[in-house]
């Protein structure tokens, strides 16, 4: 191959660009981990967009600079709190440390750069479609992938001391713990409630709930009647729980911070059976896609 002498298809495989560029493979994985090259990462292998590698090297020939590394991000989990993801986080021995409070703050946060992976389970009003339209419109020009972790049951959690509710109408006159405004549970219990034409002014709510443990714990103590939860969580808590929706739980991560150790220990651990289990024992969760490729920024 001469300089420019590009492979007749989309996508360049790791052999192909590291003869393109004369340098030894290992060299390639080290610029895709560092960001120093495009890439996307598909079924567990690495391409390299044929466009945006000719205006790379382009752009160097021409005089100017290659794209620099990113700046590193802490080593830090965004988003929303999910108790499987904070168990595995924990299991894994990553060295991780997290942060959740909703699914906008940690999108918004990886955005500028707080973090390396932020956990969404935003649903598209209009389409209905999860995740990707909030963080098309959020990250887009990011060197980032969005990957599915796990879909959650999500409904209302109460205890046997009330009529069973069967559906949001047969919450009113009940306590409802709430959970912070731009917070994927939040936003969702809105968009239901406007489906359902429920008036939310007509609920009495509690103090507002900032995780999924706490909002279910006020209910267990009796601080609140009802709330928007898991299955998981009330099963942990030996509560009741009346099903309402199937929801997508999603981890945007940066591409860089993907291919660190952190991150992949943290993945490799996602991928055992101990973790396949817990997420069986705890109920409501299927895992059965955990780590496939939603979106390529």
């Amino acid at each position: 191959m001469t300089d420019l002498d590009f492979p007749d298809h989309e996508y360049l495989t790791v052999p192909e660009l590291a003869e393109l560029l004369r340098l030894k493979e290992r060299k390639i994985y080290d610029l895709a981990a560092s960001g120093q090259v495009p890439c996307s990462r598909a079924t567990g292998k690495l391409l390299f967009p044929a466009a945006e590698i000719r205006s790379w090297i382009e752009q160097a020939k021409s005089g100017g600079a290659a794209p620099q590394p990113q700046v590193d991000r802490p080593q830090i989990l965004l988003g929303s709190h999910d108790p499987l993801l904070d168990w595995a986080v924990r299991q894994s021995r990553s060295g991780l440390a997290s942060y959740f409070d909703g699914s906008m703050d940690g999108l918004e946060r990886f955005a500028k750069g707080d973090g390396i992976a932020a956990g969404l389970h935003l649903r598209d009003s209009k389409s209905g479609v999860w995740n990707i339209p909030a963080a098309q419109r959020v990250a887009k020009g990011q060197t980032c992938v969005l990957i599915r972790f796990a879909s959650r049951q999500r409904g209302l959690v109460h205890r046997e001391d009330h009529p069973a509710p069967a559906s949001l109408f047969d919450i009113k006159g009940l306590r409802l713990a709430p959970r912070q405004p731009g917070s994927g549970t939040d936003r969702l219990f809105r968009d239901l409630a406007a489906e359902a034409q429920l008036d939310l002014a007509e609920l009495t709510l509690t103090e507002v709930a900032r995780s999924e443990d706490e909002a279910v714990e006020s209910v267990r103590r009796r601080a609140a009647d009802v709330t928007f939860g898991l299955e998981a969580m009330a099963q942990s808590y030996g509560l009741r729980f009346t099903p309402l929706v199937q929801e997508e739980f999603a981890l945007l991560v940066d591409r860089k911070a993907w291919f660190e150790p952190p991150f992949q220990t943290f993945l490799t651990f996602c991928r055992t059976e101990t973790f396949a289990q817990r997420a069986t024992s705890m109920g409501g969760y299927d895992v059965s896609d955990l780590g496939a490729v939603l979106w390529n920024a």
